[in-house]
């Protein structure tokens, strides 16, 4: 049941946590503007496409930095009560150390739940229209994709392979499709200098189609100047865009992962990455929480602003960290899941620490 004193913990947590996102928000998309509004004028860009742009960009930035804003809120609004000597008068009133914590780990569960909702389900829709406008506008003549040599397994028994892919043109060049029998011996293989998607049509135009099938021993071959046909693969299998992980919701990427494990993709830790720091972002808000109310609640000489420049500190390290670890999955073979643990076990750690300290 909550008491006066945790619905005073938690109402001055929530206001000031909703206080720092509207006020670090719009800096934020000032801040972006300011430096891609030359590249904005130059392109082109519609106001409409700008303004949906910038409410996808609230969303997943606001969503990867809410840990963030949660820490420094607590620090802030935790240092006044420490200042005020609250706290001392909360704890001298016989509520023990881990009472008090009481309402900060419901205001963490609730940011926690608002940051899963929108990690799993939210953001990947808005990541759709943030990248394709990036890609469009302020990294044009950058590829959002691998178009060189690809090569895909569809499933157990077909592959498929293209030297290079245009994706604005749909076309993939020296096409080649393998089909095995159940005893993994090659049942037929079509070759073609070009594959294209005709939307309107729904259809694949192969360009100088030939078809070889071995039957009985015999090889057989079919020729045709162009082959309007149906494949069961999309055109997005030949190439998905480096960022389609971030694009799929719990479900989606879970199914995604799967299927692109079955087809040996290279890249698998890079979408892995993704799915597990989804699930580590709930978990940091805890663990900030318990850092920032450990330094916070002990009343200092320097006061907030020393808890404040600590609090910068620790977020900026917390950050360098998830970004090394995260790289050195994506570009090597370590592993995603320690990629995202090892971070978040050091700073646990770290937080225990500090709350013993705190707690004496």
């Amino acid at each position: 049941m909550f008491t006066i004193l945790d619905k005073y913990i938690l109402k001055r947590y929530l206001i000031t946590f909703i206080g720092m996102l509207l006020l670090f928000v719009p800096i934020g998309i000032m801040a972006n503007l300011a430096e891609k509004i030359g590249k904005i004028i130059d392109n082109e860009a519609p106001l409409t496409e700008v303004i949906v742009f910038y409410g996808n960009f609230t969303l997943v930035i606001g969503n990867l930095l809410l840990p963030i804003f949660l820490f420094l809120s607590i620090i802030f609004f935790t240092s006044k009560l420490a200042s005020n000597t609250e706290i001392i008068a909360i704890l001298s009133s016989g509520v023990s150390y881990w009472r008090f914590l009481r309402p900060y780990f419901v205001g963490a569960t609730l940011v926690a739940v608002l940051i899963f909702m929108m990690g799993m389900f939210i953001v990947p829709h808005a990541s759709i229209g943030f990248n394709e406008f990036e890609y469009k506008y302020f990294k044009r003549g950058r590829q959002d994709r691998v178009t060189d040599n690809i090569f895909n397994q569809l499933n157990e028994t077909d592959y498929i392979y293209v030297s290079s892919f245009d994706p604005n043109r749909k076309i993939g060049y020296n096409f080649t499709y393998e089909h095995f029998n159940p005893n993994k011996q090659l049942d037929y293989k079509i070759s073609a200098s070009n594959i294209r998607w005709v939307e309107k049509d729904s259809i694949y135009r192969l360009t100088n189609y030939v078809k070889r099938k071995l039957q009985d021993g015999v090889e057989l071959i079919e020729t045709k100047r162009r082959l309007d046909t149906l494949f069961t693969f999309k055109i997005e299998d030949l190439t998905p865009v480096s960022y389609v992980a971030e694009t799929k919701n719990l479900f989606e990427l879970n199914k995604f992962i799967e299927d692109q494990k079955r087809k040996g993709a290279s890249n698998i830790n890079t979408y892995i990455l993704v799915k597990y720091k989804r699930w580590a972002l709930p978990i940091a808000a805890f663990i900030l929480t318990i850092i920032a109310v450990a330094v916070s609640s002990v009343k200092r000489r320097g006061g907030m602003g020393l808890n404040l420049a600590f609090g910068i500190g620790v977020a900026f390290v917390y950050i360098f960290f998830d970004k090394v670890f995260g790289t050195l999955a994506e570009q090597s073979g370590f592993s995603p899941l320690l990629a995202v643990l090892i971070p978040n076990v050091i700073f646990g750690a770290f937080a225990v620490y500090l709350l013993m300290k705190a707690k004496r």
